[in-house]
């Protein structure tokens, strides 16, 4: 490697050390022994037996990878099926599987968007999304966070003939909802498509006899003609992969525009088999989003008070109210005062067995770095006492 890159590298480590920014993978071990707060797992089916059963099963029946992009001979019956029971789960009328959720979003973007588009996204909208902004060429303008009325002053003076409204449904850092109806209004107002990231939601909210299936479904959202979803297989549904879900006439679109799946090899068969698994498991055992939301009550119930007596220590200037605040999902945000102590706070709930996400800049979409702790459906009772007897531990004893 040349000199002026090497000597820019070392300066580049320098600052994040100082910064208290550094970032290493943690390995794992598959029998450790950890309560886990800390992974997206939220129906705990990533190590489901019926699942991991489904996952082996197309290993052996299709092979280790799908061969070849989804154009050429990667899609096999199982991509086919597991786009179909999605869409319905979700109520949209169609679905289109990638290889990530991560190329759903620049997919679905960089699809869509161009100089004709105007781009309004709320500014804490996912990394993922914010690159396909990027990539799409297009104007993109931020409205301040869940403000609809923000959203509407941008659209109201846009010049492009198309616009697009970008969102999450429930947001990664914060835990906090999207005002999804406000939004769809805005939408259908202003001729605008309504891009929603379900990452976070499906198989964990859903009103109704629609637990689990995500923010959309069952609402006046789903298969509406102004919106457009996309969703995450990583998380609740403990595989690999991403989708976007919407009308017939858009799959068909991607199909031929989104770069990221005509020229990327496709989802591999084991996990397109895990995540059908699991979307029939969601639509089977509605319990388990329920059981999200009650776990996620009982952490927050249990850190109220080291919180409570913190408070005051917290970024005063940033956050408002309780340090931790019980949302709509499984994410729970604990601020901390700094990078280095929420990384010292993770590191000691790590040596006592219990596993919770720290998020530093620029991770964090307010620059406030956090313990983020996430409530998954398989908790015990006894997990959930003694993580937070831990967690509340560590809190009251630091600054």
């Amino acid at each position: 490697m040349s000199t002026s890159m090497t000597q820019w590298l070392e300066r580049q480590a320098a600052v994040r050390d100082r910064r208290g920014l550094v970032r290493r993978p943690l390995p794992r071990d598959a029998d450790e022994r950890f309560i886990d707060l800390a992974s997206n797992d939220y129906l705990g089916l990533a190590a489901d037996p019926r699942v991991a059963a489904a996952a082996a099963a197309a290993a052996w029946r299709w092979g280790a990878g799908a061969t070849s992009s989804r154009l050429v001979a990667g899609t096999t019956r199982l991509h086919l099926e597991l786009e179909q029971e999605l869409a319905a789960l979700a109520g949209m009328e169609t679905a289109l599987v990638f290889s990530s959720g991560y190329l759903a979003n620049i997919g679905v973007i960089t699809a869509l968007g161009g100089p004709g588009t105007l781009i309004v996204a709320d500014e804490h909208c996912h990394a993922s999304m914010i690159d396909g902004f990027r990539l799409s060429r297009s104007r993109t303008e931020s409205f301040t966070h869940n403000s609809v009325a923000d959203a509407g002053r941008m659209l109201a003076d846009r010049a492009e003939p198309r616009a697009l409204i970008a969102v999450e449904s429930l947001y990664s850092v914060l835990g906090d909802e999207a005002p999804l109806a406000g939004l769809l209004a805005l939408a259908v107002e202003h001729d605008a498509v309504l891009l929603i990231d379900e990452a976070h939601s499906l198989g964990v909210n859903g009103t109704g006899t629609c637990q689990g299936r995500g923010s959309a479904a069952g609402t006046a959202l789903a298969a509406h003609p102004n919106v457009v979803v996309t969703a995450t297989l990583s998380k609740a549904l403990g595989s690999q992969g991403g989708a976007v879900l919407g009308s017939g006439l858009l799959r068909e679109h991607l199909v031929n525009r989104a770069r990221g799946f005509i020229f990327d090899t496709g989802l591999a068969p084991a996990s397109a088999a895990a995540a059908l698994a699991a979307v029939r498991i969601i639509r089977d055992e509605p319990w388990r989003a329920e059981a999200v939301r009650t776990n996620a009550a009982a952490l927050a119930a249990g850190l109220a008070p080291a919180l409570g007596a913190r408070g005051a220590d917290v970024d005063r200037a940033a956050v408002d109210g309780p340090a931790v605040e019980q949302t709509a999902g499984a994410v729970l945000s604990v601020a901390m005062p700094s990078a280095e102590s929420a990384l010292a706070a993770a590191g000691a709930a790590r040596a006592a067995g219990v596993r919770v996400g720290c998020f530093r800049p620029p991770s964090v979409p307010d620059g406030i770095s956090r313990l983020r702790l996430t409530a998954r459906a398989t908790l015990t009772p006894a997990e959930i006492e003694e993580s937070c007897a831990v967690l509340r531990g560590i809190l009251e004893e630091r600054p």
